[in-house]
């Protein structure tokens, strides 16, 4: 045993052991620059990382539609049915479900609800579980005891508008099937040099694989600092077993088949 682990990031525990970003002025604890394609920002903003004020009203949903290919499943709301009866049943031996809005089915178990954070969660980590309870989470990090070494954020590519709009710049890409991503690497400064970011690497791509995905690629940008961009390098993408799908000079696409 080595003594690393890797952790999905599910809850508000799982969320504070994100680290800070080495740059103080960026933060992926408050990033929303992959998930918002038009005004997204990797910059620090501490008032997200607070639980969110509790809002009056309904109640948000838990699920929200549970569609992880969806770009913001979260913002969506529910649509009504119009096929749903009310009032008193019409079909004898059914009887209304919890809502009076229709028939409940007697034979079938009663739902369970599925795995979701607080509606005050904050912000961040209410988008990362933004697949929980179908594909699972879209964060993890890796840790050797209890010391958080990197972090990797991850998903279906519709969870994330600006990738699909940085993939949208190059046709020659195959659009079939459509490949997860991961738009987010980070490995602490004392951790750096030492593989930590490609072992997370490597653990992700196994787990997209058993969820069914076929390929991975990732979007680095060559230019800015190291601690200023969440995409790492070509050089790092290759490492992990990469190639370059897209030999941009500035803009390359790093792409991986899935066994």
């Amino acid at each position: 045993m080595d003594g690393f682990r890797t952790l999905d990031v599910t809850d508000e525990a799982g969320f504070g052991r994100l680290p800070p970003c080495a740059d103080p002025g960026y933060d992926h604890r408050s990033c929303d620059y992959w998930e918002d394609e038009a005004r997204g920002s990797k910059a620090a903003r501490l008032d997200w990382l607070d639980p969110a004020p509790p809002t009056s009203g309904a109640p948000a949903p838990t699920r929200a539609s549970t569609n992880p290919f969806l770009a913001d499943a979260g913002r969506m709301e529910p649509v009504a049915n119009p096929f749903a009866r009310s009032g008193t049943p019409a079909i004898p031996g059914l009887v209304p479900d919890d809502d009076g809005d229709g028939p409940a089915n007697p034979f079938a178990p009663p739902p369970r609800p599925g795995p979701a954070v607080a509606a005050g969660a904050p912000r961040k980590l209410r988008l990362l579980a933004r697949g929980m309870g179908v594909i699972g989470s879209y964060a993890k990090i890796l840790l050797r005891g209890e010391e958080t070494l990197a972090y990797c954020q991850f998903g279906p590519l519709t969870a994330y508008p600006r990738a699909q709009r940085t993939r949208d710049l190059y046709p020659q890409l195959p659009d079939a099937p459509l490949p997860a991503v991961i738009t987010c690497i980070s490995t602490v400064p004392a951790a750096r040099g030492t593989g930590a970011g490609l072992r997370l690497v490597e653990v992700v791509c196994e787990d997209l694989a058993a969820r069914g995905f076929a390929a991975v690629e990732a979007y680095p940008e060559v230019g800015p600092r190291p601690d200023a961009t969440s995409g790492a390098t070509p050089a790092f993408w290759e490492a992990a077993g990469f190639v370059r799908a897209v030999d941009d000079p500035r803009f390359p696409v790093m792409r991986r088949e899935l066994a």
